[in-house]
């Protein structure tokens, strides 16, 4: 039992400590790839340890469950879980994380569906605005009419890159390739997969600080990440011009910006970068959050590896 309560905690502690620990961190702004890492191995080892939890408490509750759980086990390794006389605390904890579970699915199944559906809501105004030749395949570049610059990327099986022909009258040459690559990044690195599973969780179990600041800080780090994609190919000064020509129009640099204040901040960023983090820490931050997952793991399984020696 006690094994059941040490995941529940650890899982827990590192809902409530994680989002702290982050917001004090100066490094993420510099290195948004490492911390869209570290977030994503966070949660999975939230995650694992109330499924751990889980397993074990209704191990402990069910003799059923216990039997499929330790079937090939050694009688000694069962015994190390010291699982018998907790029937009524394991069951309830067991049914609220089963419960917990279930809607996180659900959740996940939801925000899918709406991805979807925005999706090929968006695919069918894209083909209302730009319809395509009889025999004419889809391209991955499609320009719309627009009065309005602006650039953004359709995700989906086939990811689309959308652009008007006002950014394409405003943006020329490095500028506007450097706005592609941007976009670009995000269909490559699958930006939106990450969104969705963050929006899940946080829609989900708005009280859990981890989930809500997951959410949070995809938004953010996947722009920057997506920033850095197009700097590293034309230049930080390039991308940043790129930045300001596409967005002047809509109040965002003013004195009290109307919308999207974090342009500013990327802009800033560019034009003033606090530069890289060296390869060795980058390094060790990677195999740090690497590891996060594997502390529920060991959790678990030492007393029953004790038991064996």
């Amino acid at each position: 039992m006690w094994v059941s309560l040490a995941l529940l905690l650890l899982g827990a502690l590192a809902a409530v400590v994680t989002p702290r620990l982050m917001a004090r961190a100066e490094w993420p702004e510099r290195e948004p790839v490492v911390a869209l890492w570290v977030w994503q191995c966070v949660v999975a080892g939230v995650l694992l340890s109330f499924a751990l939890s889980m397993t074990f408490s209704a191990a402990a509750a069910w003799q059923a469950v216990r039997g499929h759980v330790f079937a090939p086990a050694p009688h000694a390794v069962v015994e190390a879980y010291a699982l018998a006389g907790h029937g009524v605390w394991s069951a309830v904890i067991a049914v609220l994380l089963a419960l917990g579970g279930v809607w996180t699915a659900a959740m996940l199944a939801r925000e899918i569906h709406r991805a979807h559906l925005r999706r090929r809501q968006r695919r069918t105004e894209l083909l209302t605005r730009a319809p395509l030749m009889p025999g004419e395949e889809p391209g991955r570049l499609v320009v719309l009419e627009g009065e309005r610059p602006d650039a953004w990327w359709l995700p989906g099986p086939a990811p689309r890159l959308v652009i008007t022909t006002a950014a394409l009258g405003r943006l020329k040459g490095r500028r506007l390739d450097a706005v592609l690559a941007h976009e670009q990044g995000h269909a490559q690195a699958r930006h939106d997969w990450l969104l969705n599973c963050s929006e899940a969780l946080a829609s989900g179990f708005p009280q859990v600080p981890v989930f809500a600041a997951f959410r949070n800080e995809m938004h953010r780090l996947v722009e920057l990440a997506a920033d850095d994609v197009a700097s590293r190919r034309f230049g930080r000064l390039t991308f940043a011009l790129a930045l300001v020509e596409l967005n002047e129009d809509r109040g965002v640099f003013g004195p009290s910006p109307a919308a999207d204040a974090e342009l500013p901040l990327r802009v800033n960023r560019l034009l003033a970068p606090a530069g890289r983090l060296t390869a060795g820490r980058r390094l060790r931050l990677t195999a740090a959050a690497a590891l996060v997952p594997v502390v529920p793991l060991l959790v678990a399984f030492v007393p029953g590896l004790s038991a064996l020696k």
